[in-house]
């Protein structure tokens, strides 16, 4: 099973810190949740003006996906469930970062959980395509359920070039 995600974070050269998680599975099932222990004030300006905005937990009537990180990765262990899944993101390094030190260090996250997250961006290039020859974001961005669906859509319009590139390229 392929699962599509992103994150949104804090990062200051030191630290990556968790804000959200979204996930999409390819059978079109939904993960997101926010962290409960992220200081928001350490956030850059950047992030505060991108990503806070889209956040439920900001807003007192909608703090349900809100939760601790050890929760958050509970969940998300049972969301997945077990196998070997395969997991894309669109620049995917900091986004498996993050996803991973959910459970600590990368040795600690499910045995049966593989030690990297492929690449949409990665895959593009392999294919030839660059950013404007893929679904433009039909949502939100910085929004990280909306982002990964994009992900899913994005990596299903690769699939499609890669099977008939003469009727998909741009």
């Amino acid at each position: 099973m392929r699962y599509y995600i992103d994150t949104e974070f804090i990062e200051d050269g030191v630290t990556v810190d968790l804000i959200s998680i979204g996930v999409v599975a390819e059978d079109g099932r939904e993960f997101y949740a926010e962290s409960a222990d992220v200081d928001l004030t350490r956030a850059s300006d950047w992030v505060k003006a991108n990503v806070v905005p889209h956040l439920t937990g900001v807003d007192d009537d909608d703090a349900s996906q809100v939760l601790p990180r050890s929760e958050i990765a509970e969940r998300l262990r049972e969301f997945i469930g077990a196998g070997r899944p395969e997991f894309w993101s669109w620049c995917s390094a900091y986004d498996w970062v993050a996803l991973c030190q959910l459970y600590g260090m990368m040795m600690d996250k499910p045995a049966s959980w593989p030690s990297y997250c492929a690449d949409i961006q990665q895959e593009m290039d392999r294919l030839g395509l660059e950013d404007g020859d893929v679904p433009a974001h039909p949502g939100t961005a910085h929004d990280a359920l909306a982002d990964a669906h994009w992900h899913r859509a994005i990596h299903e319009f690769l699939r499609r070039a890669e099977a008939a590139p003469a009727q998909v390229a741009g």
